[in-house]
Formats: structure tokens, sequence, C-alpha cells
């Protein structure tokens, strides 16, 4: 059909769009991984974070504003060849002043939270983490909802620097978001 352009199977983009509802895929060191929605302590904290960061950091409710926060976004750092979905995004909107329309983000974060799984954690340490490094994402949040912590890194002459470690009811402020305490035992469910 004139004007449709479709990714053949054999390349690795092509199997994520082919991919059955309820799977996400990404696309990382060359290899196509696929995983099925998350379970509900790790939905919980991630929707707790992002009500806690949308606010004050992209409605300016009670903080700074400036900030874009966008659950799973499909980032393409390198389009169709790199992409991650991680579970939060955040872009400040002095650099992005928009941001596409489109599922496929082609704009890097500044910041980055990854929320761990049994499943999946592994590979959001050793996988995911250097490709945000080696792409310049400048802060990424690892947060494990059964351990009930949060870790705080800032790229750094292109590795992680962890600026923070919080646990169980901690008040976090931690860059980027230092402008308001985030009550870390809201993330948590009983």
């Amino acid at each position: 059909m004139p004007g449709i352009q479709t990714t053949p199977l054999s390349e690795p983009y092509g199997i994520i769009e082919a991919l059955p509802e309820g799977l996400t895929g990404e696309i990382l060191d060359g290899q196509v991984h696929a995983q099925s929605r998350p379970s509900t302590l790790h939905g919980f904290a991630s929707t707790a974070l992002g009500s806690e960061l949308t606010g004050p950091f992209q409605k300016g409710r009670g903080g700074p504003g400036g900030w874009w926060i966008i659950h799973e976004p499909e980032i393409h750092f390198l389009r169709n060849v790199d992409v991650a979905v991680p579970d939060l995004a955040g872009w400040r909107r002095e650099s992005t002043p928009r941001l596409p329309k489109g599922h496929r983000v082609e704009v890097f974060p500044d910041w980055i939270c990854e929320i761990l799984s049994p499943s999946t954690a592994s590979r959001d340490r050793e996988v995911k983490l250097p490709m945000y490094a080696h792409y310049g994402v400048q802060y990424t949040w690892v947060i494990d909802p059964i351990a009930c912590t949060l870790e705080a890194y800032q790229l750094d002459a292109g590795a992680w620097l962890e600026i923070g470690r919080y646990t169980e009811t901690d008040q976090v402020v931690a860059p980027p978001f230092t402008a308001i305490a985030i009550d870390l035992g809201d993330l948590w469910m009983d």
C-alpha cells in the first residue's frame, strides 16, 4: 500500500511491532526482549512515583515545573536499533519544549527510572543502565519495590556515580528532583 512503510519481521523492530497485545518489546545490545505487564507491586510503585513527580515538576503545583514526566515511553536511542521502554522518564522543558506525538521518542530523556522486577532486574542493571550512560542520560533512579529501596545515580565521565541510597520510609531529596521530599513509604503496597 503506498505511503505505508512496514519493517520486515527479520529486522528486530519488526519483531517488536508484531508482538501480541500485552507484551512490551525492547531492543538491547542487538537482542529483542519481550516482557509481559508488570506486577501490581511494580505498577503501584511506578504510579505512586509518577504522581509524586507530576504535580510539582510537570504541572508546577508546589514545585518548580519545567519537566515532562511519562510512564513507559518507547525511547529510540538509535531508531529501531537501540530501543528501551523505561518505567518512567523525564525531560527538562528548557531543552525539550515539545515531545513528539508518536510512539517513537527519539529525544533522549534527562532522567530515567527503572523499577525492578525479579524477571527483569539483571537486564535493567547490566544492560539498560550502561546503555543509558552510553547515550548520555544524566540521572537514573532504580527502585526495588520488594526490598523497598531507591538508588539515585548521576552520570559522571560516562559512568554512573551513586548519589543517594534510600530505604523503607526515608525522605528522598535526590537530583534532579531536589525541590521536594518524596516519602519513600508512599511507593510501597501494604
